[in-house]
């Protein structure tokens, strides 16, 4: 009888992280668990101290931090697999998984299904004459080193790219490595694990090579199990199911999806969202069920594509089945900075991405220029933006795969406020009253078009009291919406009030508030 090791990345949700464990251990299966060291402290210490006396549970021998596409979430799971290895001398079958990840069989059904092939099941195919990638670059994953990461320093990934390519710094594959491509959500024997184990400590060359290839984690464990496993025994497939969206994001499962998810021909889905509470207690109760059977029809994805692509040629009527849920989630914190000076609320989020881990972005709602990641279209422009504005957040909380996440809003617009601080997610307001000189009024009515070069003087100062005017009128009336949450920060308030104001705002210590509070030349012009 099979007995699986799953190896689960983690990062967040400690109490989610501790109730699947116990499901998956209770049916006699094994979980070593990377918990992303980004994370909150006191939330590795709650996993380490429920699970301690689960001898079933093993934790990676050493947590880093990970982040997206880079060498080091191919690591994490390097740790995690070699804790397995020695902890459960018994695991037939090693099975990725994430925090997301639910089981859609019972722990029977997967046994059974495990042991009815000798087979290992991870998709691997050709990184060159597969149709994989569609977008993006491809060769260029491989053949230039990357040191920066993509989504947090777009301009030095791709300078650095760039200088490579001029200065014909590109570099060859091992000779002997056909690379591969694919999910990285597999299920591996313990023997072929085992061969990949050695594999890495014998064939150095192939490990550095790796190390600072971009989005390793899709191609690492695809190519190596090709080259140590014989065809005939990979299932080019993976045992986990998930969808994506029209804009090439990760679809979430919701309450309603339960008889869905069933019949499809896998044995976990990805990703569930916090929210359905009730979908992850049924699928709980079923996990250990080992009378239950299942029909099998695997219409899933055959009928996404068909309502998406009713979607696309104008023939859609109602929401989609998988778009039962507008909200941005309740687990999630969305802060915003509210501020009329746009160059001093980017200067406060260039303090805090210095002193935390918080993913923060600019106006994207008011700045057409705003570095956003390509969303499939979403994010393309100012209206489609405003239009589908809570798709939007939602799809950068799941591309930065975060649950907090710092934004900036113009006080003008009081709308978006309503929108976002009426949702279930909670949502924070820190406005930055600046203090406005003429000087920057008369600037601001040449940048808004209300004055240029040539206005008369008397004209401008006519304008003027309008213009102070109307940004106090928009500061009343985000006072007036008496919003929860809102905090103001002055400048002309000492350093020590609008440190408070910060630490609360972004729930931090003292001391990292008083750094952000201490940036020179904050509210310079």
């Amino acid at each position: 009888m099979a007995k699986i090791a799953y190896i689960l990345l983690c990062h967040k949700d400690p109490e989610a992280i501790i109730g699947q464990a116990e499901m998956l251990t209770a049916a006699g299966d094994y979980i070593a668990i990377h918990f992303d060291a980004r994370a909150k402290p006191e939330h590795f210490a709650r996993i380490r101290e429920a699970l301690a006396d689960n001898p079933n549970v093993a934790f990676a021998r050493k947590r880093i931090k990970c982040g997206w596409g880079e060498w080091s979430l191919v690591q994490a799971t390097l740790y995690a697999v070699e804790a397995a290895v020695e902890a459960f001398p018994r695991a037939t079958h090693f099975y990725m998984l994430s925090g997301d990840c639910a089981a859609i069989k019972s722990a029977h059904y997967a046994h059974e299904f495990l042991d009815a092939r000798d087979v290992d099941y991870i998709e691997s195919f050709d990184y060159f004459d597969s149709d994989w990638i569609k977008t993006g670059i491809k060769e260029e994953r491989l053949i230039y080193r990357h040191y920066f990461n993509e989504r947090n320093s777009k301009r030095l990934f791709y300078a650095s790219m760039n200088l490579q390519r001029r200065l014909g710094l590109s570099r060859a594959i091992p000779a002997d490595i056909q690379v591969m491509i694919g999910s990285q959500w597999w299920c591996l024997r313990r023997r072929t694990i085992e061969w990949i184990l050695e594999f890495t400590r014998r064939r150095r060359d192939v490990m550095r090579f790796f190390r600072t290839t971009w989005i390793p984690d899709e191609t690492f464990f695809q190519t190596l199990v090709r080259h140590v496993v014989p065809d005939h025994e990979i299932e080019t497939r993976t045992l986990t199911f998930l969808m994506f969206t029209d804009y090439g994001m990760p679809q979430t499962f919701y309450n309603d999806h339960y008889d869905l998810l069933l019949s499809q021909d896998f044995l976990f889905a990805r990703k569930i969202s916090p929210e359905a509470t009730e979908l992850k207690q049924r699928l709980g109760a079923l996990y250990s069920d080992e009378a239950a059977t299942f029909k099998i029809s695997n219409e899933g994805r055959s009928l996404f594509k068909f309502l998406t692509g009713r979607g696309r040629i104008g023939r859609r009527f109602a929401m989609r089945f998988w778009e039962t849920e507008s909200t941005l989630g309740r687990q999630r914190e969305l802060m915003i900075v509210v501020c009329k000076k746009w160059h001093v609320a980017k200067r406060l989020l260039t303090a805090v991405r210095q002193a935390t881990n918080l993913t923060a972005i600019e106006y994207l709602f008011n700045e057409d220029s705003t570095p956003l990641p390509d969303l499939g279209g979403i994010q393309s422009t100012m209206e489609k933006r405003h239009r589908h504005r809570r798709a939007l957040m939602r799809m950068l909380f799941d591309y930065y795969e975060t649950d907090q996440m710092i934004i900036c809003l113009d006080p003008a617009s009081l709308d978006l406020l309503q929108d976002f601080c009426g949702d279930r997610s909670v949502t924070r307001l820190l406005e930055v009253q600046c203090d406005f000189t003429d000087e920057y009024l008369i600037g601001h009515a040449m940048r808004v078009g209300l004055a240029g070069e040539q206005t008369p003087q008397e004209t401008l100062e006519r304008l003027l009291p309008t213009i102070r005017s109307d940004m106090t009128f928009e500061s009343d009336r985000i006072r007036d919406a008496e919003f929860e949450n809102h905090l103001t920060m002055r400048q002309s308030d000492s350093t020590e009030e609008n440190a408070a104001k910060i630490a609360r705002f972004l729930d931090i210590s003292a001391d990292k508030a008083i750094e952000i509070a201490q940036t020179d030349h904050l509210y310079a012009d």
